[in-house]
């Protein structure tokens, strides 16, 4: 079972763009790309990592747009996991990684 995310977790998470979601314990990011292809291209890298972490999001993808929502139901909050998968998705969505 993950582990609850700490305080300095939290705000890394605030200071890498995440905004906590309210009525529960879950951050949320808008990710926006120059089109279609590049937002689903990110998806599917994401995609991946979270198969690898065992680790799924909540997203939405609308055109160029991918809103994402992390929080681990395991655990009924936020968790290290949600930070690993935050941080991936960071880099992925400014590398192209």
């Amino acid at each position: 079972m993950a582990d609850p995310i700490d305080d300095t977790g939290r705000a890394t998470l605030a200071e890498a763009g995440w905004s906590a979601v309210e009525g529960r314990d879950a951050v949320t990011k808008t990710y926006s790309f120059a089109n279609f292809v590049e937002a689903w291209g990110f998806m599917s890298r994401a995609a991946i990592w979270a198969e690898k972490l065992n680790h799924h999001p909540e997203w939405f993808n609308v055109f160029k747009t991918v809103e994402v929502t992390l929080s681990t139901h395991d655990i009924g909050g936020l968790s290290e996991l949600d930070l690993k998968l935050a941080q991936k998705m960071d880099r992925l969505a400014a590398d192209g990684e």
